[in-house]
């Protein structure tokens, strides 16, 4: 039977969960590199979760009220549920022990690849900067309740006294989010196994059930986004049949729909026509519903998950007052799970307290959560003090000094079509081509080689004042130069600098522009173990110096060969920090833009012929319906050409993009107008390759051959064949060769190695030609 506990009046949807100092991330990779053992690294998770649920209780949500959500995960929650219901792709079956489960070992082989074997395929998740894993769900997939991990976790929490709220990727959600295994059938979807996956939950929620669990939270943001391949109708459908199903349990926790990112739409009447006993709806991105009543408890996410803006708790309050129009029962929560947000904004003494006073990170934001908790239940006259406190930084924010500029202002406002456009592209390649001399299909990197410890402890002495700035300078120009040599010797045609002097690809940006913090503990996860500090973009952004010419002009001293200069592109600039939320984006990506024009017009007239604006999170950022990816896409497509637009016809912009659904922006990545364009392609065997060629692109392409967010070293044999595959549909003169992405995280034995083999294969495809 279902419990009976009332929803609690205030919760949030998830938490960060890789530490305060990032604990999670050092005790696994660790445990990669075999320095501890599965018990030690088992110990540290169960001391983070301890501590999360203690640090939960202490900011104002409840021990034992099933407010606080158990949603630690040791790697990725999409993963995670691939693994409870048995979806092991069948390169890795080997993996699964004779009780149908897959050990820790193995739950991070299945990330991370093994020999031969690939790891399971990357991508974003929905417009966030969070990556997940992609089931590959097949006819004959064998699901069955294959890990009771998240059990587990739930007794353990019961056992120390405290009643918690298990989460977990709803079964839509995880069907829409995997891929047909290799030979599945032409026609077949995931989705078409829903009837067979529903089992597995109902014993899933049973045992949770039996540990103590009252509330079960399933995540389902696939419900509220437009850009999943699959029809609405059928979205629906699954949706009703699902919940009709798990609601019908005879054994089972009530039922909590999470739906963040957007707005659930026609999904909401839906859900609410089923047994759940709670629904989610973001109120931060989403709309507030109309025409529709219900007796489910509605969760107002009125307390912005995804950003780290003190906000408006006037509003937000006001909201969920207009919800109990919609429904007697109504709560308070975050937007989104916390996870895409810093844990504590006290914890750092470097942000000025201006700014400070505008923030809220993960720990502020449970407790403005348990503030608007306690006007729900006592009234607003309860909470009006906290409310007013933040009006008031609210108008000290808009009137504070740099947050508007009027010389920043009036230079965008002076743009002309012009200034969004440059020559004929036949004009320019013939021009390139004088000015360049590249060989049939030209080799380059994407532009980080890996961040060595002593590269990251010069950072560091530099920073405490340890070495002098001249000192630094030359310690960087001496890892230029071992990287300049190393290019040489293996045989690129188009040379980086490695960019060592550069922490993160968008905070090194934002250390040198105005508008911009950063943070000294703002990490967040990004996928894995992979860990970033995304800057906080807090007022109108130019360029008060040059940035990277000094380096560029460094390294093409060093060598005869072309040298790439290599900028962040404004979108991702914005997609990868904490971006105002007082303007419209078209407005700060064009500010970005200008800055980072000014930035190009250096590098050309400083001699460098090549310049890569990197943009991986073009497709990020496109929203998730339909109705506002037109606007999405002139913005963001206009932010780079705006960039980009002042060169001469002999200097080859480049840009990048990885890890997202290349097909749904295609045509957006063809107006951009680069003159070379490298993708990411490797782990999904080129699969954009079809859609490349499709969308008649006319520009140099590299997809990528080499896969660096895995520690495998790819065979010759295997980049051969993606060459092959790309060559197999993109007019030969248009083909680069290039890995996935930077190779920052990689080391230098596995990047000589990968890169000497992508070189090797690339001269047997030249030799083929007769080039």
């Amino acid at each position: 039977m279902t419990g009976t506990t009332p929803f609690p009046t205030g919760t949030i949807l998830g938490y960060p969960r890789i530490g305060r100092r990032r604990e999670l991330k050092k005790a696994v990779e660790a445990f990669w590199a075999g320095k501890i053992s599965v018990e030690e690294l088992e110990s540290t998770a169960a001391e983070l979760r301890a501590a999360t649920r203690e640090r939960l209780a202490s900011l104002g949500l409840g021990r034992t009220d099933s407010s606080i959500p158990e949603s630690f995960s040791y790697y990725d929650q999409v993963l995670d549920a691939a693994v409870t219901v048995g979806a092991v792709p069948t390169r890795f079956q080997r993996l699964v022990g004779a009780d149908g489960s897959v050990d820790l070992a193995g739950y991070f082989t299945i990330a991370r690849g093994e020999g031969q074997d690939t790891p399971a395929e990357m991508t974003k998740w929905f417009d966030s900067n969070y990556h997940y894993l992609v089931p590959e769900i097949g006819p004959d997939t064998d699901f069955h309740f294959a890990s009771d991990r998240l059990v587990r976790e739930v007794a353990e929490a019961t056992a120390s006294g405290y009643r918690t709220r298990p989460v977990i990727v709803g079964p839509v959600t995880f069907l829409l989010l995997s891929k047909p295994s290799v030979g599945a059938p032409e026609g077949y979807q995931p989705l078409d196994r829903l009837d067979d996956l529903l089992p597995v939950y109902a014993e899933l929620l049973a045992a949770l059930t039996a540990v103590g669990a009252e509330w079960v939270q399933l995540d389902e943001p696939a419900l509220v986004s437009e850009s999943i391949d699959a029809s609405r109708d059928a979205v629906l459908a699954a949706t009703a049949r699902a919940y009709e199903s798990l609601g019908a349990a005879a054994v089972r926790p009530s039922i909590f729909v999470a739906a963040p990112y957007a707005s659930l739409d026609d999904a909401l009447p839906v859900l609410a026509s089923t047994p759940v006993e709670a629904i989610g709806l973001d109120l931060v991105k989403g709309d507030l519903p109309s025409g529709f009543t219900t007796d489910k408890v509605l969760v107002g996410g009125v307390i912005d998950g995804h950003n780290v803006w003190r906000g408006d708790l006037e509003a937000a309050f006001a909201s969920l007052e207009s919800l109990r129009g919609l429904s007697p029962n109504v709560a308070v929560s975050t937007s989104t799970s916390l996870f895409h947000v810093p844990h504590d904004v006290d914890d750092e003494p470097l942000l000025a307290d201006w700014l400070k006073s505008w923030l809220a990170f993960a720990d502020q934001k449970v407790a403005q959560v348990a503030t608007l908790a306690r006007g729900l239940t006592e009234g607003k006259a309860a909470i009006q003090s906290e409310l007013d406190a933040a009006t008031d930084a609210l108008a000290a924010r808009h009137s504070a000094a740099g947050v508007r500029d009027g010389a920043v202002r009036e230079r965008a406002a002076s743009l002309t079509a012009a200034d969004f456009s440059r020559g004929d592209y036949a004009a320019r390649l013939q021009a390139q081509d004088e000015a360049l001399h590249l060989p049939f299909l030209p080799t380059t990197t994407i532009g980080s080689f890996p961040q060595t410890g002593d590269i990251r402890k010069t950072r560091a002495a530099l920073g405490r004042g340890e070495i002098t700035l001249d000192e630094y300078t030359e310690a960087m120009r001496a890892e230029i130069r071992r990287v300049v040599e190393l290019q040489e010797e293996i045989g690129l045609d188009v040379i980086v600098h490695g960019e060592p002097e550069r922490n993160d690809m968008v905070q090194y940006f934002a250390e040198n522009l105005d508008g911009f913090a950063v943070t000294q503990n703002g990490w967040v996860q990004s996928y894995g173990s992979r860990c970033t500090r995304p800057s906080i973009l807090w007022g109108d952004v130019s360029r008060p110096a040059p940035i990277t010419v000094e380096w560029s002009t460094y390294t093409q001293s060093l060598t005869d060969k072309p040298v790439k200069g290599m900028l962040t592109g404004p979108v991702t600039i914005l997609a990868w920090s904490f971006v105002r939320d007082d303007q419209p984006l078209r407005d700060t990506a064009n500010q970005v833009a200008l800055a980072l024009r000014d930035e190009i017009e250096d590098l050309e007239a400083a001699g460098i012929g090549i310049i890569q604006v990197d943009e991986p999170a073009l497709r990020e950022l496109l929203p998730l319906k339909k109705k506002d990816h037109d606007d999405y896409l002139d913005w963001s497509v206009g932010s780079f050409r705006l960039a980009t637009a002042g060169v001469e016809d002999r200097t080859q912009i480049h840009t990048h993009l990885c890890y997202s659904e290349f097909g749904v922006v295609i045509d957006a990545i063809n107006r951009l107008d680069a003159d070379v364009t490298s993708i990411e392609a490797a782990r999904s065997k080129m699969e954009v390759v079809p859609d490349i060629k499709r969308s008649g692109f006319g520009r140099g392409i590299g997809p990528g051959v080499y896969d660096i967010h895995s520690p495998r070293v790819p065979s010759i044999e295997e980049v051969s064949e993606l060459i092959e595959i790309a060559l197999g549909s993109i007019p030969e003169r248009q083909v680069w060769v290039n890995p996935d992405c930077g190779l920052k995280t990689r080391g230098y034995d596995e990047t000589v190695q990968s890169l000497s083999n992508v070189l090797a294969a690339t001269r047997a495809a030249r030799e083929k030609a007769g080039v």
